[in-house]
């Protein structure tokens, strides 16, 4: 982290255009991608010969406009993840003040892009969709004065320190999330923690990325700090040799970056080192009833070729009122008889971190955020059609992808399961998949008290001076609290017992995982503080989980007096733009005698 504070936010400023002979193309960069060469170079590195085909994403024709986030492998010699911003336009030919030669169609099609080294992807967005469309009305794509200005500009205006707020998060709507999937949104959060092979489909792509990176801001610290390996994989041979030093390597690490496909053969030899005899045989078709562990689909859908959980929705919690135990009636009560109180922190509510010995990635004092996209674990928020061959790659232990062309959900065989955002649809193909992911009594009573509240918030608790359950933030804390009692569980004597709330199929898959082993491979002595099992089954996981909500409640208002609520910023993030663009608007006379008010 301090490397990235010490370097320029932003690599280059990039665009990339449709030429009717050659394609997709970069038509500009600054400074140039390759070093030495002129700012409109075509030339680009092996490992960034997709750029063109992220920012200017298939289909673009289709659309008025568009916004993009993609991820870019680092290059020769570097280690970090690039993030990706393009906002693309189109606009008639026949507009233009300066028609150049080669544009033989009715349209201009052109991408305007940010590589960063900071995934602050919806700040990026709000500044550069302004220039994006101010460099359209100019009307001459040779006007590139407004192009280095906004090079400038970013790297004055941004900081690693926004990644400590809750600008990190700005057009990212859990709230939305919710209201959509619904309880659909657990499963969804179950299948990344088993690193299976996910894909998102929708179009346009600006609904598309945005649901799922909203999906991945549930996982606390993952996108401030855990996608730094998620964009570039090393031949399968070569994972088990970064574990080969002494001072790291052991015996129950060995097998750290083992595949997850591997998971039948290891769930046989957990078996005789564990009791786990409440759990399921997999090697039996699974039964259809219903039972305290398991709330399974109707009884045909096993039969089915794909499962779209469509039996998960709220009216389910009410038949199920009388078979759920009289203790879970109080879940998730955020009542408490005594007053706690707690200092404000960082939105991510993250603190102090340091380097994972194991993982890599900057951690907190919990070991978060796993390391779930890490060792061939690929996040590719947009996913070209050229990069098909990604997911049959041997290398690739699995993806969260998303896509908008129609072939990718027609290869169904190549993935896990397929999120239809359209329809609030999850197929999962693999009856065993199926099976771990059926939530339990408890997962449904916690996903019933997000749609619940969320539902009953339909004001914008942002803009509400007192209330916030429900919002955002309110929602993150949530999860973040499920993935605390979670890990705090697995580390427990009678950890099977404790586990069952999560589902004993699901949570035996879950420890056979790569993040799973790295975690646990650590010793996190801040865990002793978060009580094991469902955070509601005991007095103390109630005053920690209000203890949490006050904290985030006090970080929400404390956000909104320093104007850093995601409204807010998203407000200033444009406000600040629109006043830099009213100075470049002036003459260049003037801008050259107060260059300051560029900030």
């Amino acid at each position: 982290m301090e490397s990235q504070c010490k370097e320029e936010p932003v690599l280059h400023i990039v665009v990339v255009g449709f030429h009717h002979k050659k394609g997709c193309q970069v038509e500009f960069s600054y400074p140039p991608i390759i070093p030495g060469a002129g700012h409109d170079s075509n030339t680009l590195p092996e490992e960034w010969k997709y750029l063109p085909f992220l920012a200017l994403p298939d289909g673009a024709h289709n659309h008025q406009e568009d916004t993009v986030y993609f991820h870019l492998p680092p290059l020769d010699g570097q280690q970090k993840c690039v993030y990706g911003v393009s906002c693309y336009r189109q606009m008639e030919a026949k507009a233009l003040k300066v028609r150049e030669a080669d544009i033989t169609r009715e349209t201009v099609q052109k991408s305007v892009c940010v590589l960063s080294q900071l995934p602050l992807f919806g700040l990026i967005q709000a500044k550069l969709q302004l220039i994006t469309h101010a460099y359209f009305e100019e009307k001459d794509f040779s006007q590139i004065s407004i192009l280095k200005e906004l090079y400038d500009h970013m790297n004055r205006s941004l900081s690693c320190t926004a990644l400590e707020g809750s600008q990190i998060y700005l057009g990212l709507s859990a709230r939305d999330l919710i209201l959509h999937f619904k309880h659909k949104v657990l499963i969804l959060f179950k299948l990344i923690l088993l690193e299976k092979k996910i894909l998102f489909y929708v179009t346009p792509v600006k609904r598309l990325v945005e649901t799922l990176m909203t999906v991945l801001s549930l996982f606390p610290g993952i996108i401030e700090h855990g996608l730094a390996d998620s964009s570039h994989y090393q031949p399968r041979r070569s994972i088990s040799e970064d574990f080969s030093s002494p001072e790291i390597i052991s015996a129950d690490e060995e097998s750290l970056s083992m595949s997850t496909t591997d998971i039948t053969n290891i769930s046989k030899e957990l078996e005789g080192r564990h009791d786990v005899s409440d759990q399921p045989d997999q090697s039996k078709p699974c039964n259809t009833t219903l039972d305290t562990h398991y709330l399974q689909p109707h009884a045909g859908s096993l039969l089915d070729s794909e499962c779209e959980w469509e039996t998960l929705e709220p009216h389910v919690m009410d038949e199920m009122e009388g078979k759920v135990d009289v203790a879970h009636s109080n879940m998730f009560d955020t009542d408490s008889g005594l007053p706690i109180t707690v200092q404000p922190q960082s939105a991510t509510g993250q603190g102090m971190l340091t380097s994972g010995l194991v993982s890599g990635l900057q951690e907190d004092q919990y070991g978060l955020p796993l390391a779930i996209f890490t060792k061939g674990y690929l996040c590719m928020p947009y996913m070209a059609l050229q990069q098909h061959h990604l997911l049959s790659d041997i290398s690739v232990r699995g993806f969260v992808a998303g896509a908008t062309n129609i072939l990718f959900r027609q290869q169904r065989h190549l993935s896990d399961a397929i999120v239809d955002v359209d329809e609030a649809r999850i197929q999962i193909h693999d009856p065993e998949l199926r099976k771990m992911l059926y939530l339990s009594t408890a997962d449904l009573r916690f996903a019933d008290y997000l749609v619940k509240h969320v539902t009953e918030n339909k004001e914008d608790v942002f803009l509400d001076g007192t209330g916030w359950e429900g919002g955002d933030e309110w929602i993150r804390a949530q999860f973040g609290l499920y993935i605390h009692s979670l890990l705090s569980s697995a580390l427990q004597q009678d950890h099977e017992r404790l586990l069952a709330d999560y589902g004993t199929a699901f949570t035996s898959a879950w420890k056979i995982t790569h993040n799973y082993r790295v975690w646990i491979s650590n010793k996190h002595p801040a865990m002793a503080s978060i009580t094991p099992g469902s955070m509601q089954n005991s007095e103390r996981g109630k005053k920690i989980g209000n203890a949490v909500m006050s904290t985030s409640r006090s970080v929400v208002q404390t956000g909104k007096a320093v104007g850093q609520s995601v409204g807010g910023a998203l407000t200033v993030a444009k406000s600040a733009m629109s006043s830099w663009f009213s100075m470049l608007a002036q003459p260049t006379a003037a801008v050259s005698a107060s260059p300051q008010s560029a900030d």
